[in-house]
């Protein structure tokens, strides 16, 4: 298949790049290579991807509407993998507009152009932080998710009401993906992992938010990967036995389905800095702090609807996707 991935030079789109390109896809990667985060970073990832004969890179900002425009009708694409976004909770109480212009303006732009492309399946990507104030345990699709506690989620959850809206009207075969705090090699340098493996073998401080209770459900990168390839594979059908009465939002009359992609495990703060020190061999100094507006103490991924969709669900152990990433970071940065 001719596969579009947005956003191929961030973490989770070049491993899905990867992924397609070894089974044999023809891949086109578009990414605006901002500077939220280093550039080279996003560059060095990008060379892994650009010797493939099968893989096309356009530099392009999805919020460009007319290029945007201009791109689908050019391409001829079969399957979207929308990764492309302004990510991060925090980053957006100091820069707001950042996340309309991508997360919103741009996620339109996308969809218009499988709307007039007629792709045969839309995947994007959503995020945990939908879930905002809630606080059953473990979070379900099947939850209403409308109390956001950050901007970044509010847009995340915009998406996938924009997304809905497509696939009702336009019959556009559509699936959301809930990712799960991700880790793993090539990850982004503004997430723990990075932050705290630079810190400690810098002799830095890390900062402890909540004073350490703290819970989130680590996902390796590539059980996401195998997640988002599954779930591709698979478009939703039509839905006509679905009970408007009582509706459920992880599915609908339309072709469109809600998954979280999460480890099932969630792991205290405390045992992930400990695992963390252990990989590298060395103790981080530690500088607690009170929770930060608009994080959430926990997080857990009810992954029994990916499981039953797609007959997987992540399981790659914490020790086990941190010794992995360590190997990588020191490999890398030459730590």
């Amino acid at each position: 298949m001719k596969i579009l991935v947005t956003g191929c030079a961030g973490f989770i789109g070049m491993h899905v790049c990867e992924r397609l390109l070894a089974r044999g896809d023809e891949v086109v990667g578009i990414d605006n290579l901002n500077d939220y985060y280093d550039v080279s970073l996003k560059e060095a990832r990008l060379a892994r991807l650009t010797p493939n004969a099968a893989f096309h890179f356009h530099k392009l900002d999805i919020a460009d509407r007319s290029g945007m425009a201009e791109f689908f009708a050019q391409e001829k694409l079969q399957r979207v993998v929308h990764l492309a976004a302004q990510a991060g909770v925090r980053y957006s109480l100091k820069n707001p507009y950042a996340y309309v212009d991508s997360n919103l303006v741009g996620f339109v732009n996308v969809l218009e152009g499988c709307r007039h492309a007629h792709v045969g399946h839309f995947v994007f990507a959503s995020s945990s932080s939908v879930y905002g104030g809630n606080t059953r345990m473990p979070f379900s699709e099947h939850d209403n998710v409308d109390h956001p506690v950050s901007l970044y989620a509010a847009t995340k959850k915009a998406n996938e009401l924009m997304a809905h809206t497509y696939s009702h009207l336009h019959g556009l075969p559509t699936t959301g993906l809930r990712f799960f705090t991700v880790y793993g090699p090539w990850g982004r340098p503004d997430m723990s992992p990075m932050l705290f493996a630079k810190a400690i073998l810098e002799g830095q401080p890390i900062d402890v938010f909540n004073h350490g209770r703290m819970q989130r459900d680590f996902t390796y990168i590539d059980d996401i990967v195998e997640g988002v390839i599954r779930v591709l594979d698979k478009p939703p059908l039509a839905s006509p036995g679905f009970d408007k009465n009582n509706p459920d939002p992880a599915s609908s009359w339309a072709p469109y389905r809600l998954f979280n992609i999460g480890n099932h495990q969630p792991v205290e703060l405390m045992t992930y800095i400990e695992t963390l020190e252990k990989a590298l061999g060395k103790t981080a100094q530690k500088n607690f702090l009170p929770l930060q507006e608009g994080d959430v103490p926990a997080t857990h991924a009810d992954t029994e609807a990916l499981r039953s969709w797609s007959g997987f669900a992540p399981a790659t152990t914490l020790s086990e996707g941190i010794g992995r990433f360590v190997e990588w970071y020191r490999r890398y940065y030459q730590q």
